[in-house]
Formats: C-alpha cells, structure tokens, sequence
C-alpha cells in the first residue's frame, strides 16, 4: 500500500479486517505512527515512493515478510499547497508551475506501476491499481497542470495493463469528487456531495477480487450530487 493517509489507511484497514497482511509505505514518519496506532497489524516502511529504490525494497519485503504479493495499491497525492488547486489558470501561471505539479504526482506513479508491474508479472498473478483524481478523465478550467499529471498515470496505467494482460490484472480507480477528509470536512453538507476513503477502499477490494473472465481496467467513482455529469 503506497499512501497510508485517507484512501490508503481506509485500505488497510479494510485489508486488515478481511484478514489480510499489509505493507505500508508514506513519507512521513507520523502518518505511519498514526496508522500503526489504529491498525497495530500493519507492517510499514518510511519513504518516498517517487524514489525507484523505496518501492523496491517495500515490493521486496512484502514478498519476503508478508509472505507474498498479490495486491498493489498506490494512494499517493501529493500536489503543492503553496498556490491555487490544479495549478491555475495557464496563461498566468509561472514556467516552472507544470513541472511542479507533475513531479508531485508522476514520478511516484512511474516507480510504482513500473516496479509494481514487474513484481507482479514475475509471479504470473495479483492485481494493481493506480488510484487518480477526476482530472484523469476530463480538463477541468483553472486544473490544467493536474490534469496533466492525472493523465500521464492513466496512460501509464492503461498502458501497464495491456502489457500485463492476462496474467496480471492492472487497475485504473478515478475518485471523480472531493474526498471528505480532515482538510475537506464538508461540514453542514450533504454525503452524496463527496466520496468518503472508506468508498474507494471498497472500489478496491472490487477490483482486487475480479477474476479474469471479467476484469475492469478503469473505473470511475461519483458522488450522486456531483456537479459535472458524465
């Protein structure tokens, strides 16, 4: 599990509950803390998944230490907080502003499904899935820049999945509304207005337990009182 805020703590707990063992990698050492806090079961590895040498060694020691790996999930989001959300309008955005918002994002992606995959393919079997925002399937004005990092990992993801077919099974998950957290509480508002973790989190228990016959490449989750109708 890459990511343990939000989405991914909803993940393992999930994973955990089943029966399941888990790895979880984050950045910061008090997102583990916390998660360990709650879920006592979960194995966790401090670092950054944009890193290649991170996810190896996390692929390494769920294969080694959890006995096993059949199920990769990457929850990582890390966009800057330093200006507007997506980025902004483009013509009055700075130079730099579309590589800062690519470099929050993708370079985890890519170390994630590119390691993630070949894990996965050498053993001939699991699932992997590559969770994303709406941005992954539509431009949305003034969320250029992420929208463009959105869909650099669907292509890699849609991509990974052709490769991968049919051994592996590779999973595109598009959380297409806001996400009610700590930083989006969505007070006074109603539920249908936004997804809660514990709603992708069982998307991917979907999408994990999908056999062959039947297996679903990208999948779109959306609030009923989403504004934008697909």
């Amino acid at each position: 599990m890459f990511g343990a805020r939000n989405v991914g703590r909803a993940v393992v707990a999930r994973r955990l509950a089943a029966g399941g063992r888990v790895l979880a990698v984050a950045r910061t050492q008090g997102t583990l803390d916390a998660l360990r806090g709650g879920h006592p079961g979960v194995h966790t590895l401090h670092g950054d998944a944009t890193q290649h040498a991170v996810v190896e060694e996390a692929l390494e020691r769920a294969q080694r230490d959890l006995g096993g790996l059949d199920l990769v999930v990457n929850a990582i989001t890390a966009p800057p907080r330093d200006h507007a959300f997506g980025g902004g309008p483009i013509m009055e955005a700075p130079p730099d502003r579309l590589e800062a918002w690519l470099a929050g994002f993708v370079p985890a992606a890519w170390a994630i499904l590119r390691a993630g995959g070949a894990a996965l393919g050498s053993r001939g079997a699991g699932t992997l899935i590559q969770v994303a925002g709406g941005s992954a399937r539509r431009p949305i004005p003034g969320r250029a820049m992420w929208g463009a990092a959105q869909h650099a990992a669907r292509a890699l993801a849609l991509g990974l999945a052709q490769e991968l077919r049919p051994r592996v099974h590779v999973a595109l998950l598009i959380a297409d509304g806001i996400i009610q957290t700590e930083r989006a509480p969505m007070h006074g508002r109603p539920p249908e207005e936004s997804l809660s973790p514990d709603d992708v989190a069982a998307a991917v228990d979907y999408l994990a337990a999908q056999g062959p016959r039947a297996w679903t490449h990208e999948m779109t989750l959306t609030p009923a009182l989403e504004t934008w109708v697909p």
